[in-house]
């Protein structure tokens, strides 16, 4: 076939079927995606304060598609379940509401699994950009309120595998 032929009249006429079957499988397989969120893994972490030790049974957002999924679509979290976010290695991370239908308290970790600051009760559905206002390895997100009437503060060690190590009492000579 010519190429003034498939920029005729009649050209996209035969065409035109195809085009449309090609947009139908992509508009699928686009919404496909869109539709299923990514998977988490799921293990324990301790907060350990001067209030006393709490446990949260957490997902693990450790690849980008998961970190940027996070907790949107949710209508409710237990006391005890959050989202830990991992970035591998200390930066300064921003994190924002969008498409999250219940309020967090996000909890930023240092690398030595030090609590650096909590945002309270972040507002659901804001585009908000909530940072950490320093290095963080980690963020943690509990429901909105949890670290208020638990007494977690900044200071407070998140213990958990991803993050630095206690480190073991000296021994006595």
């Amino acid at each position: 076939m010519r190429i003034s032929a498939l920029i005729s009249p009649l050209g996209c006429q035969r065409l035109w079927p195809l085009v449309r079957l090609v947009t139908l499988v992509g508009l699928v397989v686009a919404l496909a995606a869109a539709s299923s969120p990514p998977t988490f893994e799921r293990d324990r972490l301790t907060i350990e304060s001067a209030a006393g030790r709490f446990e949260f049974q957490v997902e693990l957002a450790t690849t980008p598609d998961q970190r940027a999924y996070g907790l949107m679509f949710r209508e409710n979290l237990p006391d005890d379940h959050g989202m830990l976010f991992d970035f591998g290695q200390p930066q300064p991370v921003a994190m924002w509401m969008r498409n999250t239908y219940i309020p967090l308290d996000m909890v930023f970790i240092r690398a030595d699994g030090r609590i650096g600051r909590i945002v309270h009760d972040a507002r659901p559905l804001s585009d908000t950009v909530l940072d950490s206002g320093e290095p963080v390895r980690a963020v943690l997100e509990l429901r909105g309120g949890v670290t208020a009437e638990l007494g977690i503060q900044p200071g407070d060690r998140v213990v958990h595998p991803l993050l630095g190590k206690r480190s073991a009492p000296a021994a006595s000579q």
